[in-house]
C-alpha cells in the first residue's frame, strides 16, 4: 500500500517527533519515519492512530488515484505574505461518506452566488446539535426549506429563512436535515 503519511505531515508542517508525541499512545519519530518510507508496514490499527494524531480521516493517508495536492507559495501572517521555509502543500478535502450538497445559484445571507456547501446529513436524534446552525431540510412535494434552525421542540423545528424581514417556518416530523460543514467558494 502505497500511503501519503509524510505527504500529509509536511502539508501540515510538523516533524517526526511531533506527530509521533500526538500519537496514543507516543510512540518514536523513528517509527513515524519507517512507516512514512515503508520499511515498517503499515496497518490499519496505525493508519487510525497516525490520521488521529494527524487530524485527518485514515482516508487521506492512503494514496488513491487521481489524487492530487497543491504547493504551499506563501504564509499569510499578519506581518503580510512570507515563503514557507520548508515545502508545504495543502490537501484537498475527501469527501464525507453521505455527504449532500447545495448550490448557491443567487446571493443570500452570508452565501454568494457560486458558493458551494458540502452538507453531513443528520436524523431526528441529532436535531439539536445543529441549534442555532444553516441547515437544509426536507418539505413535502420533493420542496426543502433553507435557513438557520432557530428552535426544536420535539418533532417540531423553527427555521428563520436568510435575510431581512422574513418570519420563521415551522417543519414537523423531518426525516433528516442537512447542515453545512464545508463551504466552497471561487473568488
Amino acid at each position: 500500500m502505497i500511503t501519503r503519511i509524510r505527504d500529509v505531515r509536511k502539508a501540515k508542517g510538523l516533524t517526526l517527533e511531533e506527530v509521533a508525541a500526538r500519537c496514543v499512545p507516543p510512540t518514536t519519530a523513528q517509527t513515524i519515519g519507517r512507516l512514512e518510507t515503508g520499511t515498517r508496514t503499515v496497518s490499519v490499527k496505525w493508519l487510525n492512530r497516525l490520521a488521529a494524531a494527524l487530524d485527518v480521516a485514515a482516508a487521506d493517508l492512503v494514496d488513491l488515484p487521481d489524487s492530487a495536492s497543491v504547493p504551499v507559495v506563501a504564509l499569510l501572517t499578519l506581518d503580510g505574505a512570507a515563503a514557507p521555509t520548508r515545502p508545504m502543500t495543502l490537501v484537498p478535502p475527501p469527501v464525507p461518506a453521505g455527504a449532500l450538497g447545495i448550490r448557491v445559484q443567487a446571493t443570500l445571507g452570508d452565501y454568494r452566488a457560486g458558493d458551494e456547501l458540502w452538507c453531513e446529513q443528520v436524523g431526528p436524534d441529532r436535531f439539536a446539535r445543529a441549534l442555532n446552525r444553516d441547515i437544509v431540510a426536507p418539505r413535502p412535494g420533493g420542496r426543502f426549506m433553507f435557513g438557520r434552525l432557530i428552535e426544536q421542540d420535539g418533532d417540531t423545528l423553527r427555521i428563520l429563512p436568510p435575510g431581512a424581514g422574513q418570519r420563521q417556518v415551522v417543519i414537523t416530523r423531518a426525516p433528516w436535515i442537512a447542515v453545512p460543514v464545508r463551504l466552497i467558494r471561487g473568488l
